[in-house]
């Protein structure tokens, strides 16, 4: 009984020795908005005698402060790889040689950054890198949004349309900027004017309401329509030239009252074309709905979380409320001196 306890023991040593915790390698990464980036990892050890033939368990995890929140990105062993979610068909091992993990993630959004664990595993010792990333939009990306009045949707005539973006400080976008915006993750269900006098929208996700579930990713088109025919929009907006805040408030507002706290904040309630470049640019997230200046109830979110907008970084659109409610906050824009 003796030599058997020690023998015990002496395994749990061992196996306490193989997987002693270590401080986890961080890696910080940069990637432009639409592009590639590559997520470097590193095989630690050359040891591929566990899991019979398969070599190391390669495993790649978005993860987020809550654990419950976290995404499965790609999982390897041996020959077999599977990719998951909104990642299936972007991302791959790079595996140039054969200590190399790193993961290689095409067209990248918005929704990509965050923080990634890279776990490899071969039976006998495990180890865990991290990685954080950031996406840029770069010094010439803007923001395209969809944009439809207070009297709802498809009611903007051409040049209605050129005028709504005007009043949210943005411009009617082009059909280049459109495409971009498709290949930056915009998915939007709407036919919407673009400058060139076309209407069209972009379809990220193909579903039955949105041109047909057979079709494939793109932008669907009605082609060049009678300028007096009534659409949505999109609108395109650049980099800010001012700050753009939640104001701090005791108390819920009417919009008069909204437009007042900012004027007396030494600012001017904000516009729908402020929110999408603080939020596309910028990353802004603040998941309290504020009134906007066409009257409308919106709010920003760049990390999605349960309450807020639990699948997909958005400006949540709330609507168009009665104007006397007390019910919201208020976002301002102060312009640069």
């Amino acid at each position: 009984m003796m030599r058997l306890l020690c023998i015990t023991i002496v395994c749990l040593i061992l196996a306490g020795s193989a997987y002693s915790e270590e401080p986890i390698l961080t890696v910080k990464v940069s990637a432009e908005l639409g592009g590639n980036i590559t997520l470097p990892c590193t095989i630690m050890s050359s040891d591929t005698m566990s899991f019979g033939d398969n070599g190391h368990r390669i495993k790649w995890t978005k993860v987020e402060d809550d654990d419950a929140l976290n995404e499965d990105v790609l999982v390897k062993m041996g020959e077999h790889m599977k990719t998951y979610g909104s990642f299936e068909g972007r991302v791959f091992l790079r595996g140039l040689k054969s200590e190399d993990a790193s993961l290689i993630m095409t067209e990248v959004s918005m929704d990509d950054k965050g923080k990634y664990h890279c776990e490899v595993d071969n039976g006998m010792e495990d180890s865990l890198q991290e990685v954080i990333l950031e996406v840029h939009a770069g010094l010439t990306t803007g923001a395209v949004f969809p944009y439809s009045p207070p009297s709802g949707r498809y009611n903007l005539n051409f040049q209605d349309a050129v005028q709504a973006c005007e009043d949210q400080e943005a411009v009617i976008a082009s059909h280049e900027q459109l495409l971009a915006a498709w290949k930056g993750g915009l998915d939007w269900c709407n036919a919407g004017w673009l400058s060139d006098g076309t209407v069209q929208y972009p379809v990220t996700k193909p579903r039955h309401p949105c041109g047909g579930s057979n079709n494939g990713p793109g932008l669907r088109t009605y082609g060049r329509q009678e300028k007096i025919r009534q659409f949505d929009v999109f609108c395109y907006t650049t980099a800010l030239k001012g700050h753009f805040y939640w104001l701090v408030q005791p108390e819920r507002l009417t919009f008069d009252e909204a437009v007042e706290a900012c004027r007396d904040d030494g600012a001017e309630i904000a516009k729908v074309g402020h929110m999408f470049a603080a939020w596309k640019l910028e990353g802004y997230d603040r998941c309290d709905a504020g009134w906007l200046a066409d009257g409308s109830v919106r709010y920003p979110i760049s990390r999605p979380r349960k309450n807020c907008s639990p699948t997909e970084a958005a400006v949540r659109f709330v609507g168009f409320p009665d104007k006397t409610v007390k019910s919201y906050g208020v976002y301002c824009y102060k312009p640069d001196q």
